[in-house]
């Protein structure tokens, strides 16, 4: 796109109006980051959680931006701007936000096949098996979201810890896509990121659900709340750009939230599942082994043997999850079990740390109640000896997830260490002995069955200290993650890491 003019952008914006400055006016960027603003670029005044992008006005005009778009309830911030820039009025600047992104890169969505996938759980492994598979059929891929950024093969960290980013990170990111000569975008799609219009204008094409239960309830208060937010994800079907790729809602009919996506959106569906008898991509004789899965796949246009390198139930339905988006894109039958079959698997995500030591060590990223309670069980069927875990609960996120992960440790775990995770503002150590309460209300006994450390690194350590051959010692909680984030700012951390250097201080350095 070479237009990028205030006069185009509004074009854009419906409902939006120029109370300064000329149309004619280039924009050479586009942000909301008042820092990083640069001259002739444009910033969007959004009103944040704690602080108001219209207080910057004044900065953002002197460092020499060419255009602002500003809320028109915020009257007073920006009659004061400086001399300078355009200025845009809209009613939300957030919504606005979204669509100036797609307009300054070009409405990179238009050009891609895109598959959304939102759900409590699973999204990360399911985005990262349809990778696979979209790989094995011989097309140009691109993912986004949350281990990592992947462009046409070439993989990148993301730098934020949001899993989804905001719009004009969105846009960048499908324009680079676009511009490698990817055919496919694969989009992790929060309830965050679609409540808070990150993902407007994605320009979807297919949505997958994999499930639905409580979560980041700090943010949308009620269950129904969240819900509709990551329905936000089908509904979006019905207003995307028509490429000739018929619209698909891929959902989970074991899930009981299955109906009310598909009743988001007037799009064609398809139903997978493991039990269900209204779903078409099924999972049959399967055969479950501590280091991964093989199965019959069985879909509408077939059957094929199939395995996958991670091991759990709950990750075969992520398989057949990213299956039945295969097949809602009209991909090969082969090709499908193919992909899942060479997937190798996803950082953070049931990763095993093996450094010569007598006991299991596995990493990986569960952090809700249900979903540590999953964990517990699948590693249970293989444990030969105690199941010990090490787990946390982040500060200004659900309480609830004290509560769901503190029962879990207690239901699924021989031993518990509960320690610290992303505490943010709040007290580490109250965090820690609120999971410690909720694990005494299921009947454990404190120093017995669980102990609270407040120091995530010396908590990996005393788990290791009472491991003997044979037991299995689960960190969980973070993952991939690179840090943990204090009220004070984000500190580097690795789970993995540290468990190798814990365990090397044992004796225990691999080969």
């Amino acid at each position: 796109m070479t237009d990028r003019t205030v006069a185009s952008l509004l074009a854009e914006l419906p409902g939006a109006s120029l109370v300064r400055g000329e149309g004619d006016a280039t924009v050479a960027s586009v942000g909301h980051d008042s820092r990083r603003v640069q001259p002739g670029g444009l910033f969007i005044a959004v009103p944040g959680f704690k602080v108001d992008g219209h207080s910057f006005l004044p900065q953002v005009a002197n460092a020499g931006a060419g255009a602002v778009i500003v809320q028109r309830d915020r009257r007073a911030a920006w009659e004061t701007i400086p001399p300078g820039p355009a200025v845009v009025a809209v009613d939300d600047s957030r919504v606005a936000m979204a669509q100036a992104a797609a307009w300054f890169y070009g409405h990179p969505g238009r050009e891609l096949a895109v598959i959304g996938i939102t759900g409590t759980d699973g999204k990360t492994t399911t985005s990262h098996f349809l990778s696979s598979i979209l790989e094995a059929a011989g097309a140009r891929a691109g993912r986004l979201g949350t281990v990592d950024v992947m462009i046409a093969g070439e993989r990148g960290s993301m730098t934020s810890r949001m899993t989804t980013p905001e719009a004009p990170e969105v846009q960048r990111i499908l324009r680079e896509m676009v511009d490698a000569g990817c055919d496919y975008a694969i989009v992790e799609s929060t309830s965050h990121g679609l409540a808070l219009h990150r993902l407007d204008l994605v320009e979807y094409d297919v949505a997958v659900l994999t499930n639905v239960t409580g979560d980041h309830l700090d943010f949308h208060e009620t269950f129904e709340a969240y819900r509709e937010a990551k329905g936000m994800l089908f509904a979006a079907l019905d207003t995307a750009a028509d490429k000739g790729i018929a619209k698909c809602a891929v959902v989970n009919m074991d899930d009981p939230s299955a109906h009310y996506m598909l009743g988001r959106t007037e799009a064609a569906s398809l139903g997978y599942g493991m039990e269900s008898r209204d779903a078409a991509v099924l999972a049959r004789n399967v055969h479950l082994r501590p280091d991964g899965s093989s199965f019959r796949l069985i879909t509408p246009v077939g059957m094929a043997e199939t395995s996958i390198a991670i091991p759990a139930l709950f990750n075969v339905a992520n398989a057949l999850a990213a299956a039945a988006a295969g097949v809602a894109l009209g991909l090969p039958l082969a090709a499908i079990a193919r992909g899942l079959e060479l997937c190798p698997g996803v950082p953070g995500r049931m990763e095993r740390i093996d450094a010569g030591q007598p006991f299991t060590v596995i990493v990986d990223y569960a952090h809700t109640g249900d979903s540590v309670r999953k964990v517990l069980e699948v590693l249970r069927e293989v444990a030969g000896g105690r199941l010990i875990i090490v787990i946390g609960a982040a500060g200004e996120r659900d309480p609830g997830r004290r509560f769901g992960v503190g029962r879990a440790a207690a239901a699924g775990a021989d031993f518990a260490v509960f320690t610290n995770e992303d505490p943010r503002s709040e007290d580490p150590a109250s965090i820690v002995r609120e999971i410690g309460r909720h694990a005494e209300g299921a009947g454990r006994v404190r120093g017995r069955d669980f102990i609270e450390v407040e120091d995530r690194r010396q908590a990996i350590a005393e788990a290791f200290a009472r491991a003997v051959p044979g037991d299995i010692v689960l960190i969980a909680g973070k993952g991939h993650e690179q840090s943990i984030v204090y009220a004070s700012g984000a500190q580097p951390w690795d789970d993995r890491e540290a468990a190798r250097e814990e365990l090397a201080r044992l004796g225990f350095a691999g080969s």
